[in-house]
């Protein structure tokens, strides 16, 4: 029996101008859900999201990223009219400023954070009201699904306007509260684990992410859906399998440049395998965006290539459009971004083998599951670029094992890893919130 199409609002926070691996993702499974017939809309939230497919997000950006912050830095600014708030929320403003140096410390960072989950009651309580007026005009919505449970401070106000099933992905929470440092984070915790009786699913990616979070945010088993990552690879089709036209061994990594995803281990695993007379021709090929705060660690990484001599063998592509990665992929022998944290996602892990690159990645996080799932890739010890350079000369020694992997990793996306996948799996996991009693 046909069941009836859903109407979905999704809430996503940009990325500030960056290319955002959650911000794909949803973007990718909002175009998912409205080809299975869904009425989707896509919100903003702080600043525009930006993607390497159609862009399927719409007007307006509620929370624009300047409102907030004066918001939490001046009072008068949490009185300002309407009209002048729209000049502040303006997409061309946003992004101009978002564009601009940030000088934003870790204390002021923390206390916007703290501010922002507790809704209502924090100092950006107008944007909760305008948002929460725009949810519930009608039509209602069947579902009301967060990105991340940092965005859904306005749940606790939004439960007691309407009875809208509320949905949080959890794909990343974790990593960027770490990043506050332990006087900070214990408070916005507290807060989050709050939001968690009023949420009433959550979907993460991974089993792994499933056990982690429950324990995090005291979110009980029951409240989990698994919704494995999917990407749209259709295009992918046309990139080749096997790379033989050219004579040097290519390593490489895509993704954002920054200590969070490991290049320096990457790096000292490139040295390391330059040392070795049967690597003279490896080259380590690199893409991704790069922020004004992560060029001195980027700097870094060069000069110590210089430093060994192999200042020629390394190539930087900057950020990279969607053909431009798939082609980038598909120059590649081998992919690795050995993240040194326990990475929920590794959205680029499925990019590269539906480009038919093998991916050698930590053995930790999502990536088990992703290589379980998909085949196609090999794991090695975390945080260890010894480990690294040995599973890669392996590899790199062995063109049988890289030919079989290659077909194992591109057919395993094709098959278990697809967006259509990733969307019918969530209408499942919404399905259950509306068919309850």
């Amino acid at each position: 029996m046909c069941q009836q199409a859903l109407k979905i609002v999704a809430l996503t926070p940009g990325a500030g101008g960056m290319l955002c691996g959650s911000c794909l993702s949803d973007n990718t499974l909002v175009g998912a859900l409205q080809s299975l017939g869904h009425d989707v809309s896509l919100v903003p939230l702080y600043t525009p999201i930006t993607t390497d497919e159609e862009n399927l997000s719409v007007p307006p950006v509620f929370f624009g990223g300047m409102n907030v912050y004066l918001q939490q830095k001046f009072a008068v600014f949490r009185h300002l009219p309407r009209f002048l708030d729209r000049l502040l929320d303006h997409p061309r403003l946003i992004s101009l400023l978002t564009s601009l140096p940030a000088n934003t410390n870790q204390d002021q960072l923390a206390s916007l954070t703290l501010s922002m989950v507790r809704g209502e009651e924090g100092n950006q309580r107008k944007e909760v009201h305008r948002l929460i007026n725009w949810l519930v005009r009608e039509p209602l919505p069947d579902i009301i699904h967060f990105s991340n449970l940092l965005v859904a401070g306005c749940a606790r106000r939004l439960k007691r306007e309407v009875t809208i099933p509320l949905v949080v992905t959890l794909q990343g929470d974790d990593v960027f509260l770490e990043s506050l440092g332990e006087k900070h984070r214990a408070r916005i915790v507290d807060e989050m684990q709050n939001l968690v009786a009023v949420i009433d699913r959550f979907i993460v990616h991974s089993h792994f992410y499933a056990k982690k979070m429950a324990s995090y945010f005291s979110i009980p088993h029951e409240k989990f859906s698994i919704v494995p990552l999917g990407i749209e690879a259709a295009d992918y089709l046309d990139s080749p399998r096997e790379n033989s036209d050219h004579k040097a061994m290519r390593v490489g990594y895509l993704a954002r440049i920054c200590p969070a995803k490991g290049l320096d281990l990457l790096v000292d695993a490139f040295i390391q395998l330059k040392e070795q007379p049967a690597f003279e021709r490896l080259e380590l090929w690199v893409a991704g965006d790069l922020n004004r705060g992560d060029r001195a660690y980027f700097e870094q990484q060069k000069a110590r290539i210089a430093s060994a001599g192999c200042q020629n063998d390394f190539h930087y592509a900057g950020r990279v459009d969607r053909k431009q990665k798939i082609d980038f992929l598909s120059q590649l022998d081998l992919f690795s971004v050995p993240a040194p944290f326990e990475d929920p996602k590794g959205r680029y892990v499925l990019e590269a083998l539906a480009a038919g690159i093998p991916v050698i990645q930590p053995a930790d996080g999502a990536f088990p599951e992703l290589v379980e799932r998909t085949g196609g890739g090999q794991l090695f010890t975390p945080r260890d670029s010894s480990a690294l350079a040995g599973t890669l000369s392996e590899l790199l020694h062995d063109s049988e094992r890289r030919r079989v992997l290659s077909l194992e990793g591109r057919e395993g996306v094709m098959r278990a890893a697809g967006a259509t996948e990733m969307a019918e799996e969530t209408i499942a996991a919404y399905r259950l919130l509306l068919e309850r009693p």
